[in-house]
């Protein structure tokens, strides 16, 4: 099963309902991805770290991540000055640095960094299974949650079936390597993980048929608004409402 290592915990957002919680992400997160003024983007920066410290997530864990995320805005940093056009900043050799790509590197660092943060801190601090009953509240349709609930639930068991494949081929001696040979036996180790996924799903379906299950998964634990979680969807709805005006003005 796939670790939630940010859902464990009493802080208030912990605490705070899942449903306001979605709803804020969606609307902080909207307002910050349509931006184009670097001082939104990095009042969205500061709001999402505000709320990584308020759900007192663990330091390490999140800079993992977060550094995963920056590797793909290292990429733009090394394109963007190179192919942006607009005037010229820096000549190294016979490179010419855009600065309108060095701008837009940096918008766009700021904002995927901004959004990263603003999900961890609303949304992982609940689990799945909390959301995807929050999403039901929401009137999404059932087959969207259960979808979401079910790949949550067995896309690990996809992974000990792949990796059980692949300790069979190395204790037939396999060693991966750039061969024809390597890439054949990987092929055949996706399809036998597909294959063999789909038949459980079959037997698991039925399995959960002869249980009644009728397209829906009963709530053990009814989730509740209260006054304080309408609060802070108030305020998050009101700084995605001023980071919109910030934008457009």
């Amino acid at each position: 099963m796939i670790s939630e290592p940010f859902a464990v915990g009493d802080s208030l957002l912990h605490r705070t309902d899942p449903a306001a919680k979605i709803i804020s992400a969606m609307a902080l997160a909207l307002s910050i991805a349509t931006t184009s003024s670097f001082q939104v983007a990095g009042a969205g920066l500061l709001v999402a770290a505000c709320c990584c410290l308020m759900a007192g997530l663990p330091v390490r864990p999140l800079a993992r991540r977060l550094a995963a995320v920056n590797i793909f805005t290292l990429l733009l940093w090394v394109t963007l000055p190179l192919t942006g056009g607009g005037e010229q900043v820096v000549r190294l050799g016979s490179l010419q640095l855009s600065g309108k790509g060095i701008v837009l590197a940096g918008l766009i660092t700021l904002k995927a960094n901004a959004v990263y943060l603003l999900l961890t801190g609303l949304l992982a601090t609940s689990s799945i299974a909390a959301i995807g009953h929050a999403l039901k509240r929401l009137r999404l349709p059932d087959k969207l949650t259960i979808l979401l609930l079910t790949t949550y639930r067995y896309l690990g068991r996809i992974e000990l079936e792949y990796k059980r494949l692949r300790r069979a081929a190395v204790l037939r001696c396999f060693h991966g390597t750039t061969n024809l040979h390597s890439y054949r036996t990987y092929g055949y180790l996706i399809g036998m993980t597909l294959i063999r996924s789909y038949e459980r799903s079959r037997r698991i379906h039925q399995a959960m048929i002869m249980r009644g299950f009728k397209g829906t998964f009963p709530l053990l634990i009814r989730q509740r608004t209260g006054p304080g979680d309408i609060f802070f969807l108030a305020l998050c709805v009101c700084i995605s409402l001023l980071f919109s005006f910030l934008t457009i003005r």
